[in-house]
């Protein structure tokens, strides 16, 4: 006759939380880190357009941003760059699943260029 236990034995397992809790931690440490370094950089970039900007040197991006996005018809603004030494934007669009980049004039609002 079989030997019946009074409370069922249970197998204890052994968490994964302690192997990956290190892992995600390193994880998440560098994916906070990425940005920070391009922090700086991209603060920069905006000074130097404000600079711009307000000695009269460009347009306001919102000026020019109204301009390319007639000229994208429809296609959803990502972000842009500026290049304080020629006084350009770069700005990027997706359109039907691409990445399209339109450079424009800082100075007058004119699309220089586009790219996909």
């Amino acid at each position: 006759m079989p030997f019946v236990y009074a409370m069922p034995m249970m197998m204890k397992r052994k968490s994964l939380t302690r192997f990956l809790t290190p892992a995600i931690t390193a994880a998440l440490a560098m994916a906070l880190m990425a940005p920070a370094a391009d922090a700086g950089n991209r603060r920069d970039e905006q000074d130097a357009a404000r600079r711009a900007m307000l000695d009269g040197q460009v347009m306001p991006f919102a000026m020019i941003k109204r301009r390319v996005d007639a000229a994208v018809n429809g296609a959803t603004y990502v972000g842009s760059e500026f290049n304080p030494s020629a006084n350009r934007y770069r700005l990027k669009y997706v359109k039907d699943g691409k990445v399209v980049w339109v450079d424009a004039d800082g100075r007058t609002g004119d699309i220089i260029g586009m790219a996909r």
